[in-house]
């Protein structure tokens, strides 16, 4: 017998519209993805910043962050990544069932993982973010000096030189990073939220 066979759904008294009843908002994930050093982590930032300044319940998880403790341990094969962008997709998901809106900013490459973490909740639940900034200009940016560790062979399946990165095809919202201030770039973001009654933003 599988452990599974012994592991039950337990129903909870409170609902998840009920918690975001009292959060005065409608919770979803936005999903940050881009390549590494395309602004990813600096507009989730800018974002979760001004839905602060709107007293909006939020919560950021960042690649690195989370691969320093619950994903401790995942290598960057195409294996581990997988991996790794589902147990990100879990999380975001009890985040949601909170009432929370969560900022997930994570480069995962693929558009069968993003997929997968979308269909984990409900339509209109599922944000993505697509912050599309040109290789050269993020390369030029290599703010943890990655992309020449890469360029010099010292890191295998580097995301956009020895692996691929997958671009999303119709992300809800689209950021061309390029010559756009951070200012700009976070309030288009408030902008859809407030737009689509996820927040009030008046």
């Amino acid at each position: 017998m599988s452990n599974s066979e012994n592991i039950v759904w337990h129903n909870h008294h409170v609902s998840k519209n009920e918690r975001a009843s009292i959060k005065f908002q409608k919770p979803c994930i936005l999903w940050f993805t881009g390549l590494s050093g395309s602004g990813k982590s600096t507009i989730a930032n800018a974002v979760e910043s001004k839905l602060l300044e709107l007293k909006k319940h939020t919560y950021l998880l960042d690649g690195d962050n989370v691969r320093m403790g619950l994903n401790r341990g995942l290598s960057f094969s195409d294996k581990d990544r997988v991996e790794n962008i589902r147990r990100i997709g879990e999380v975001s998901k009890l985040f949601v069932d909170s009432g929370t809106i969560v900022l997930s900013a994570f480069i995962s490459p693929f558009i069968i993982d993003r997929k997968q973490v979308r269909e984990l909740v409900e339509s209109e639940e599922f944000i993505e973010v697509f912050i599309d900034t040109p290789l050269e200009v993020c390369e030029g940016r290599d703010p943890k000096g990655l992309y020449k560790k890469a360029r010099n062979g010292e890191i295998a399946n580097f995301t956009g030189i020895s692996s691929p990165y997958e671009a999303p095809l119709n992300a809800e919202i689209h950021i061309a990073n390029n010559g756009i201030s951070i200012e700009d770039a976070a309030q288009k973001v408030i902008n859809y939220l407030n737009k689509r009654g996820y927040i009030d933003a008046k």
